[in-house]
C-alpha cells in the first residue's frame, strides 16, 4: 500500500467505485437500442471526456513502434469483443449469472498468464479456482435446466466475454511496460470504438435515430461505471494495495444481484444461487492465495463490465 495517507477513508471510495460498476449491467438492462451501438458509444463518449487531458502524451505517442500499434489494435479488438459478448449476454440471462461469471476474469488472466508470461501459480490459488469453475458449471448447467435455452446462451456470451477481458488485460500488461496508463486506455478505447463502428456499419446498425433516453443511457455508461468506478479505482491505486482494488471484482456481482433484485425485479433459482455463493467463496480463496503473483491486474477496474 502506498504510504501517503488518502483525503478520505479508503473504503470510502472502494464502495462508491462498487455501487458505479454494479450500475453498468443496469443500465444496459433499461436501454432498448442493441449492445453494439450501446458499447461503441460508451467508449466513444469516455474517450471524449479524456481527450482534453491527453496532451502531454504526444511525445509518448510518436515514440510508439509498429508492434506497439499492433498490440494496442489486438487490445482493442479483444476489449470490443468483450463488450459484445458480456453485454449482450444480458438480454438473455440474468444480471446475477453475467456478472457472476465475469467475475472469473482474474482466473482466466492468471490462467494466461501462466503460459504467456512463465508467472508462478500459488496452490491455494488452483484450488480457488477450481472451486470457483465448478460454481461456473452449476450456474451454467442450472441456466440450461430451467426451461429457457436463452439463459444457457446468455450464460456462455458472458464466459465468451470474460475470456476476452482476460486477453486483453494481458496484452495490457505487455503494452504498461513502456505505456502510460492514460494513454494505453485512451487508445485502446479509440481502436475498441472503431471495430464496434465497423461491426455496426457491416450490420447495418443504425448509428443515430435513437430516443433521448437511450442517449441518456449512453453517457450513464460512459459516466458511471467508468468516472466514478474505473477511474475512481485507478485512484484509489495510489493509497491501497492491488490486492484491496481487485476485491473490487467481489462486490460488482453482489452489487449488480441486489440492484437487479430492486429495479428489475430479477431473481436467482436456489441452484443458481449456490453455484454463484460457490464461486464467490472460489474467487475469494484465488484472490487470498494469489496476493504475490501478479496475474490479478488493476486494469480489470478500468475497462471490463
Amino acid at each position: 500500500m502506498n504510504a501517503d495517507k488518502p483525503p478520505i477513508p479508503v473504503p470510502i471510495p472502494l464502495i462508491i467505485g462498487i455501487v458505479a460498476i454494479s450500475f453498468s449491467s443496469i443500465f444496459i438492462k433499461w436501454a432498448e437500442s442493441p449492445t453494439s451501438i450501446q458499447a461503441m458509444y460508451r467508449l466513444i463518449i469516455t474517450a471524449l471526456i479524456m481527450l482534453p487531458f491527453s496532451g502531454k502524451y504526444i511525445a509518448e505517442i510518436r515514440k510508439l513502434t509498429r508492434t506497439d500499434w499492433a498490440l494496442l489494435a489486438c487490445s482493442g479488438f479483444m476489449l470490443a469483443l468483450h463488450f459484445l459478448l458480456w453485454m449482450g449476454s444480458l438480454r438473455w440471462t440474468s444480471v446475477a449469472s453475467s456478472t457472476i461469471i465475469l467475475a472469473l476474469q482474474p482466473v482466466f488472466v492468471m490462467i494466461g498468464a501462466y503460459f504467456w508470461f512463465k508467472e508462478r501459480v500459488h496452490i491455494p490459488a488452483l484450488i480457488g479456482m477450481s472451486i470457483a469453475f465448478a460454481g461456473v458449471f452449476l450456474l451454467i448447467g442450472s441456466s440450461g435446466f430451467d426451461g429457457s435455452p436463452g439463459h444457457l446462451t446468455g450464460d456462455l456470451m458472458s464466459l465468451g466475454g470474460t475470456a476476452a477481458i482476460a486477453v486483453h488485460m494481458l496484452l495490457g500488461q505487455l503494452l504498461l511496460r513502456r505505456l502510460p496508463a492514460y494513454l494505453y486506455s485512451l487508445l485502446v478505447f479509440l481502436f475498441a470504438a472503431a471495430v464496434l463502428a465497423v461491426y455496426n456499419a457491416a450490420l447495418g446498425v443504425p448509428f443515430t435515430g435513437y430516443a433521448a433516453s437511450e442517449w441518456g443511457i449512453f453517457a450513464l455508461l460512459a459516466f458511471v461505471p467508468t468516472v466514478f468506478g474505473s477511474l475512481l479505482f485507478n485512484w484509489l491505486m495510489k493509497y491501497a494495495s492491488a490486492s484491496t482494488v481487485s476485491m473490487s471484482v467481489l462486490g460488482e456481482p453482489v452489487g449488480a444481484s441486489l440492484l437487479a433484485f430492486l429495479l428489475l425485479n430479477e431473481s436467482m433459482s436456489l441452484l443458481q444461487a449456490a453455484g454463484g455463493a460457490l464461486v464467490m467463496l472460489g474467487l475469494v480463496m484465488f484472490l487470498q492465495g494469489n496476493k504475490a503473483s501478479r496475474a490479478v491486474s488493476p486494469l480489470r477496474q478500468e475497462e471490463a463490465g
